[in-house]
């Protein structure tokens, strides 16, 4: 459907978004390259054995970390496939969903409740050595973190894919009497041999880029990737010709992760909406089903324990003194105020685009390629997939530090770089609807001169209502959660509640890090819970 071409104010509104994100992505790269030609003979130098050691281990642990995940995952889905319905089913797959929701920080305290020095775990594996229990940290820590993050992930996916089979297939396998091994072979594997190379790298470009897991449970030099290498050179040796290196290695590993992804169609955020599991044709026998349901099980408690272990550990916290504790009471602000202020701004900037891409699609001649501002707010978002947020930040950091005080400016840096990288989830959730209500009410508004906010308020806004409130709460989920930006840019004045439970943590004050990491999963937990109710209500 072709419109004529008139003044489209959702256009303007795009490019202005589109300027929003190229000013803050554009601004972090003025700020490396002028740190950098400002000291090329510092920059020369980062380039030591150091740097190659740390960018070697970057690629070992997200290899690791990829094979340890996807590889079971694999089987689980498989299993869960086998068995589309049993009691419990359900709830395990929305079980799955929750590392989602957690901060990555929360995660790896319930992972040190388990595994540390003093965890639950501690004595077991003491009596297993032959002496002390040293604790998780370093690799091992980092793998397993890891796997708890993406194991539910690459299994909801891998599931996503099987429940793609048509099922006639399974009809016809089980006419012919198609046994477990050649319908594995002939049905099953060449769509999870079709997922996998995308799934396996949609896990990999998350470990690489992983901050939060490495800086917590690293654990010292031998085990540090290029970002926490970033965030001390800036924070602790203030060098910055070094982290201009080091963030320039981490861009050009991301852009190559991200470039291999979308040649492979991969699922760059992370989101598996499952479809109803089609009826299975063929019997699965008692030794493949306890088989499956031993698989399920590991699963489920290789999941569920850590989560139990951050909720166990928050309990036996002081809660009633850390909510009268000034500190806390003001980084819970903090966190809130920024993350709704983030959310607000990633939503508002998702709609633009999402409504300009709308308007240039409408006025394009059928057959005839986008041009160039069409599939700039069409891929607009993805562009920060190639920037992880602590390397924005170390951009900008670098740029500011002798305009203005660093640190004074961290709300504004903070709330502008959580809201661009959250607004992959939120165009997700939003453009769909958009497009559907477009595809209804264009020819009506422009016949009525309906446009702008008019339209938004009185036409557009029945059909958004739902998906704009999903996409402001995972936004503003992924905001509480975030440890990238803040961590350089925080202070004793500006703290948020990731912040301050780094900081208890480092002053191994492990109990009330356990009670703020408890509070802070739980308001993650129910904005993410919320996001998708208000989802699915939506589709219903």
């Amino acid at each position: 459907m072709q419109l004529a071409a008139r003044p489209d104010s959702r256009i303007t509104a795009g490019v202005i978004a589109l300027a929003a994100i190229a000013i803050l992505i554009g601004g972090a790269f003025a700020g490396l390259v002028l740190e950098g030609v400002h000291d090329l003979s510092g920059a020369a130098a980062a380039f030591d054995s150091y740097l190659f050691r740390v960018a070697r281990f970057t690629l070992w642990q997200a290899l690791l970390s990829t094979l340890l995940s996807v590889a079971p995952a694999l089987l689980v889905a498989r299993a869960l496939s086998r068995h589309p319905a049993f009691p419990g089913r359900r709830l395990i797959l929305q079980l799955f969903t929750v590392p989602l929701a957690l901060p990555a920080i929360v995660a790896a305290l319930g992972i040190l409740a388990l595994y540390g020095r003093a965890g639950y775990f501690a004595g077991v594996f003491a009596g297993l050595g032959g002496g002390e229990w040293p604790g998780i940290y370093g690799l091992s820590g980092i793998l397993v973190a890891h796997v708890f993050f993406n194991l539910p992930l690459a299994a909801r996916l891998f599931l996503e894919a099987l429940g793609t089979i048509p099922a006639d297939q399974w009809r016809l396998a089980s006419q012919l009497g198609m046994g477990v091994r050649p319908a594995f072979r002939l049905i099953e594997w060449p769509v999870l041999r079709a997922a996998l190379p995308g799934i396996a790298g949609l896990v990999f470009m998350l470990c690489i880029t992983s901050f939060t897991i490495v800086l917590t449970l690293g654990g010292g030099p031998a085990a540090t990737t290029l970002e926490v290498a970033i965030y001390q050179a800036l924070r602790f040796d203030f060098d910055p010709a070094r982290a201009v290196v080091l963030t320039l290695l981490q861009i050009a590993l991301t852009y190559v992760v991200v470039v291999v992804l979308t040649r492979l169609g991969a699922n760059t955020v992370g989101d598996a909406n499952l479809p109803v599991a089609p009826r299975r044709y063929l019997s699965v026998g008692r030794m493949e089903s306890v088989l499956n349901a031993g698989l399920i099980a590991l699963a489920l408690l290789f999941v569920a324990v850590p989560m139990l272990a951050t909720v166990f550990s928050g309990l036996k916290a002081d809660l009633g003194r850390l909510a009268g504790e000034e500190a806390v009471r003001r980084a819970t602000l903090t966190s809130a105020g920024l993350a709704l202020l983030a959310a607000l701004l990633s939503v508002a900037l998702s709609l633009a685009l999402i409504a300009a891409r709308r308007a240039l699609a409408l006025r394009r001649r059928a057959g005839s390629a986008m041009s160039p501002l069409e599939h700039a707010t069409d891929t607009g978002a993805g562009f920060v997939l190639v920037v992880p947020p602590i390397v924005l930040g170390a951009g900008w950091f670098l740029a500011l530090r002798n305009i203005t005080d660093v640190f004074a400016i961290a709300p504004v840096m903070v709330v502008a770089v959580n809201a661009v990288m959250a607004m992959p989830f939120a165009i997700r959730a939003i453009r769909p609807a958009y497009d559907a209500a477009s595809e209804r009410n264009e020819r009506l508004c422009l016949a009525l001169g309906i446009s702008g906010w008019n339209r938004l308020r009185l036409v557009d806004w029945p059909s958004l209502r739902r998906p704009l409130a999903t996409g402001f709460a995972f936004a503003m989920a992924l905001s509480l959660g975030d440890l990238g930006v803040i961590a350089l840019f925080g202070s004793d004045s500006v703290q948020t509640l990731p912040y301050l439970l780094l900081a208890r943590m480092g002053s191994y004050r492990t109990a009330d890090a356990a009670g703020l990491a408890l509070l802070l999963g739980l308001v993650c937990l129910m904005l993410v819970v919320a996001a998708d109710w208000l989802g699915r209500e939506g589709r219903s």
